[in-house]
């Protein structure tokens, strides 16, 4: 509630960019803030914040692609399914130096009294830094393993890990794990309709902008991503297109058509990127010789030569820095209405729950939850009596109901009955004659009459039952309405007392069905 009300009355001001920033610097990490404390309350808020979602199937180059951006190897890799939990990354263009009082988690000669620059930080363990990248993987790794298991299987909820680094640009990329076909490992047999409404789950906001990673090398027309973008954004309104493994196309092939939008045309147009190979990763290539290199190809191909200014990781970091920007920008009007409506509603609803409790101590709530309680017992004793203040002129209810269903409706059956009506004196003869057996009797025994009286009372049963069942749903009724309104902010309590207060109206309703 405290940054619902800050948004809502402008505390949240976007600040005008500091020299060496742009508006993406100032305007998104307003957006994290929101993000990073949405995601740790317990209330349900429906408000769809900006975010880049990064979609493609697996060994499309995902990994790659946001490690370039980054410009640090700290993703986990591997041949099988490796991202299996989306990843949040707020990426944050920092001039300072990790602060020197946090807790560091750093490789031996690295840390806050070396001046390292770039750091991360995970929501999960908050205040603990981590300098050491190949850590961030490691604590990656763990955290999925924690949540999904060391398997293959997958889940929705998110890691949500912050980066401060003067090499890149402001912006929030969510990570999703790749499509895929056939499960393996402990992956249920449903994992691709699965990991499918998880990707849709992210993206079909419009608050979101989709990066459909796909290679070069294969069919745009069958690419994952584009299919399952085109799912939520058919008009490719809020879609950018990632092509990556130009370096290994067939030769004699490119994708200078579709940089220029005549295969599948997207409104915010294709980036191309060239990342580095497997080979290039275990050789220890750094992520900057990479970008030098990828800056080489894209110089020396002539086919991508008009493309080379809008082309590579650094082309796509500004241009997702700009859509980001321009994208929250457009959106902050209704962002700040739907942040006021939902102030409005959670004060409505915490005035609703009454003053705050001033008994801090144990035996002081106690005390209050007595006294609940004993209100709880006295509203239903006054009802039952009509002591009650809340009297209805439309009906009767509480006590006056329960006698009203003996009087009217069970004595009502009982006079309207006919206990002998099917017993005719020849069959009261011959039952008597009956009993007497073959020695005959000169005084009439009395098992007769009790089988005669026992099929009178059975018929009893029915008009008994029916005047029992009644009295049990009024005595349900008043038990409701005896709760106090001070019990409406106690949920839990509330719920706890119903089904004690249900289980004890039974208990004296059930031995009539014996």
């Amino acid at each position: 509630r405290v940054v619902l009300s800050a948004a809502a009355s402008g505390s949240m001001e976007l600040e005008r960019p500091q020299p060496g920033l742009t508006l993406g610097d100032t305007l998104i990490p307003v957006i994290n803030r929101l993000q990073d404390i949405f995601s740790q309350v317990a209330v349900d808020l429906p408000l769809q914040l900006p975010q880049v979602a990064v979609v493609g199937s697996q060994s499309s180059g995902k990994s790659s692609v946001l490690e370039a951006i980054v410009g640090r190897d700290f993703l986990p890799r591997g041949s099988d399914i490796v991202t299996r939990r989306p990843l949040v990354l707020q990426l944050v263009k920092s001039t300072g130096r990790v602060p020197p009082a946090s807790p560091v988690s750093s490789s031996p000669g690295k840390g806050p009294g070396t001046g390292v620059q770039e750091w991360g930080e995970f929501l999960h363990a908050p205040g603990k830094i981590f300098t050491d990248f190949n850590r961030i993987r490691e604590e990656i790794q763990a955290e999925t393993d924690r949540v999904v298991g060391t398997n293959k299987n997958v889940s929705e909820k998110p890691i949500r890990l912050k980066i401060f680094s003067p090499h890149v640009l402001t912006m929030t990329l969510v990570d999703l794990p790749g499509t895929t076909k056939v499960p393996v490992g402990d992956q249920p047999s449903n994992i691709e309709a699965r990991i499918r409404e998880m990707l849709l789950a992210y993206i079909a906001s419009p608050a979101v902008i989709i990066l459909a990673v796909s290679p070069a090398n294969g069919d745009l027309a069958n690419s994952d991503a584009i299919q399952i973008a085109r799912m939520v954004d058919p008009e490719g309104l809020r879609t950018i297109g990632v092509l990556t493994k130009l370096d290994i196309m067939d030769r004699g092939t490119n994708a200078a058509h579709i940089l220029r939008g005549l295969h599948i045309p997207l409104r915010l147009g294709y980036t191309a990127v060239v990342n580095r190979s497997q080979e290039d990763i275990n050789l220890g290539t750094s992520v900057e010789a990479a970008r030098r290199a990828e800056e080489r190809f894209f110089s020396q191909r002539s086919e991508y030569r008009d493309f080379a200014g809008s082309c590579g990781v650094v082309a796509l970091s500004r241009k997702l820095n700009t859509l980001l920007a321009d994208h929250i920008r457009g959106l902050l009007p209704a962002l700040r209405k739907a942040i006021s409506d939902q102030l409005e509603a959670r004060g409505a609803e915490l005035r609703s729950l009454g003053d705050p409790l001033a008994p801090d101590s144990k035996s002081a709530r106690g005390a209050y939850l007595l006294q609940l309680l004993c209100q709880h017992a006295e509203r239903f004793a006054a009802m039952l009596e009509g002591r009650h203040q809340d009297f209805s002129a439309q009906r009767l209810t509480g006590g006056a109901r329960i006698r009203a269903i003996f009087t009217d409706g069970f004595a009502t059956a009982m006079r309207e009955m006919a206990p002998v009506k099917d017993v005719s004196d020849e069959a009261i003869l011959t039952i008597i004659k009956n009993g007497a057996g073959v020695a005959g009797n000169l005084l009439v025994a009395h098992e007769p009459f009790e089988l005669l009286v026992r099929r009178s009372v059975e018929a009893l049963a029915a008009p008994a039952l029916a005047c029992k069942e009644a009295v049990h749903q009024e005595m349900l009724a008043i038990a409701e309405q005896a709760c106090p309104k001070e019990l409406a902010r106690f949920p839990v309590l509330a719920r706890t007392l119903a089904g004690a207060v249900h289980a004890y109206i039974k208990s004296g309703a059930d031995p009539a069905e014996r």
